[in-house]
């Protein structure tokens, strides 16, 4: 089960968009990563070379924790929102809940639940070919 200061460390590195390196801290080596009912990525170092890949791709990124985080022995869920600025000038919104395993202070298993609609990038309002 983490402590409280190992998930608020956990929270504050994704806040700051250091999601690569929040997945090489709080991961274990043998992990899984699940969006939706796709198949999982297996690994830390997938989970890693995933989250760069994805954020090579933007310009910014702003991403929130939506408190509270709920906390049930090693199991835990977290809402997050994420901002995407892409460097093709689209964009994304998405909100998704986080269902998280814990082994000790480490990530074991986690599945993200969201709409999948959410990751087509739009344009901004008011640009060519925006909305």
């Amino acid at each position: 089960m983490p402590t409280a200061d190992t998930l608020e460390r956990f929270v504050a590195m994704v806040e700051r968009n250091e999601h690569a390196e929040a997945c090489e801290m709080f991961y274990t080596a043998d992990s899984t990563m699940q969006e939706n009912q796709e198949a999982p990525r297996r690994g830390r170092d997938a989970h890693v070379a995933n989250e760069r890949r994805v954020l090579g791709r933007a310009r910014a990124v702003r991403s929130q924790c939506v408190r509270p985080v709920f906390v049930h022995g090693d199991h835990v869920v977290i809402r997050w929102i994420f901002d995407f600025d892409w460097l093709d000038g689209s964009i994304t919104h998405m909100e998704e809940i986080a269902y998280q395993r814990w082994e000790g202070e480490q990530i074991a298993e986690e599945t993200f639940f969201y709409d999948p609609a959410q990751r087509v990038p739009k344009r901004p309002a008011g640009a060519p070919g925006g909305s």
